[in-house]
C-alpha cells in the first residue's frame, strides 16, 4: 500500500509553497524507504518551481539534495540496512540498458532519467521530491553517506557537490592546473573546496569583492571582480578550465579569452535564456566550450568519499520549513552562504 506523507509543494507556478501531503509507493522488492532528515534548496528548485524552464508538473514538490536514515527495505535489497546514512540526488531512476547507463552515466541516459521531483516515473506517475519527510526509491539510486559527514552539510551534496565534482574530474583539475570558478554561491563555494583539495591553483571571478575573505578562506588562491574591466585583460589567457556556475547569461566572449590554448570553459549553471558568442572566440586557441550535469550514481559516491576523506561539506543554514518561501527570495538575492538547507521534521 501507498503511504500518505508530509510534504512541501507549489501548487502552481509562481504560487508560493504550502504544506500538503502526497502519497509514497509501497516499498518493493528493490526498494529502500527513506526518513528525509534535511533537504537542500538548489537554485533549479526556484527556476522549476516558478516554471522558468517550461513543463513544469503542478503541485510541486522539489528537493533533490536529500539525506536520510534508512527505515525499511525490501526483501530483495543487498546494498542497505535499516539505520544506514544515505542521500538520494538528482534523479530516482533511468533505463539501465543504454550505453551511457552501462557506463555509470545514468545522468545521459538516452531514453532519460527519471528526475527526483517534476518528472514522470515509469508508471506515469509525477515524482515528488525532498521538501517531504519520506521518500521510497530503488536502492541503486540511492548512495552511502560516510562516515564523518554529517547528513546536514551532506545533503548539498547530492547536487552542489556532484555538479561540481563531475567536470572537475573530468577536465583534470590538479597539481599545475589553473582553474578559475564563476560566481561563489551554493555551486560555486563547493567548486572552490573541491578545486582547491584536488590540487589545482584555484581562481574565483565574482561579481565583486564582497566574498573575498570567504572565497580565501574555502580555497581560493586568487579573487578578482568580474566588474572591473582590468580583470579580463590581467587575466587573458591564464586558465586551463573555467567552470562557471551562475545562472544569468555571461560575457561568454570575454570569459573565453581567458583561457589558455586548448582551455575549457565548462557551464553547470542553467540560464533561462540562449546565449551567444563569436566563434571566432573557441577557433583561434582551439577552446572548448562545453557543458556538464551532476553525475552518475558511482561518480556521486566517489564525491561524498572525497568530501568525508578530505573532511568538508557544504556551507550551510539551516532553516524550518515554514521559511522555504522566505529562502527562495534570499537565494535570488544572493543573501545566503552559501546553500539553504531545510530540517524536515519542520515539515
Amino acid at each position: 500500500m501507498s503511504t500518505t506523507v508530509a510534504a512541501y509543494a507549489a501548487p502552481a507556478a509562481n504560487a508560493p509553497l504550502e504544506r500538503t501531503t502526497i502519497e509514497r509507493r509501497a516499498v518493493g522488492a528493490h526498494d529502500i524507504l527513506i526518513d528525509i532528515k534535511f533537504a537542500g534548496i538548489c537554485h533549479s528548485d526556484i527556476h522549476q518551481a516558478r516554471d522558468g524552464w517550461g513543463e513544469g508538473i503542478f503541485p510541486m514538490v522539489p528537493g533533490h539534495e536529500i539525506a536520510g536514515v534508512v527505515s525499511e527495505v525490501g526483501p530483495e535489497v543487498t546494498k542497505y540496512k535499516v539505520g544506514d546514512k544515505v542521500g538520494v540526488g538528482c534523479f530516482v531512476d533511468s533505463c539501465r540498458e543504454c550505453e551511457y547507463c552501462e557506463q555509470g552515466l545514468e545522468q545521459y541516459c538516452v531514453q532519460g532519467m527519471t528526475g527526483t521531483y517534476n518528472a514522470l516515473d515509469k508508471n506515469g506517475e509525477p515524482t515528488y521530491g525532498g521538501y517531504s519527510t519520506h521518500l521510497v526509491v530503488d536502492e541503486n539510486y540511492a548512495v552511502r553517506i560516510p562516515e564523518g559527514l554529517a547528513l546536514d552539510v551532506a545533503a548539498p551534496l547530492l547536487c552542489a557537490g556532484i555538479t561540481l565534482y563531475s567536470p572537475l574530474k573530468h577536465w583534470n583539475a590538479g597539481p599545475g592546473k589553473k582553474v578559475a570558478i564563476v560566481g561563489l554561491g551554493g555551486l560555486g563555494h563547493m567548486g572552490v573546496k573541491i578545486a582547491h583539495a584536488l590540487g589545482a591553483e584555484v581562481t574565483v571571478l565574482s561579481q565583486s569583492l564582497r566574498k573575498k575573505a570567504d572565497g580565501e578562506r574555502l580555497g581560493a588562491d586568487h579573487y578578482y571582480a568580474t566588474s572591473d574591466p582590468a580583470t579580463f585583460e590581467e587575466l587573458a589567457g591564464t586558465f586551463d578550465l573555467i567552470v562557471s556556475t551562475v545562472s544569468a547569461p555571461l560575457p561568454l566572449d570575454q570569459y573565453l579569452g581567458l583561457l589558455k590554448v586548448d582551455g575549457v570553459f565548462a557551464n553547470v549553471g542553467a540560464p533561462e535564456e540562449p546565449v551567444s558568442l563569436n566563434l571566432f572566440s573557441v577557433i583561434g586557441g582551439r577552446k572548448t566550450l562545453a557543458g556538464s550535469m551532476i553525475g552518475g550514481i558511482a561518480e556521486t559516491q566517489e564525491m561524498l568519499d572525497f568530501c568525508a576523506e578530505h573532511g568538508f561539506g557544504a556551507e550551510i543554514e539551516v532553516i524550518g520549513a515554514e521559511q522555504i518561501n522566505e529562502a527562495y527570495e534570499r537565494v535570488l538575492a544572493s543573501d545566503v552562504r552559501y546553500r539553504f538547507v531545510i530540517d524536515t521534521a519542520t515539515i
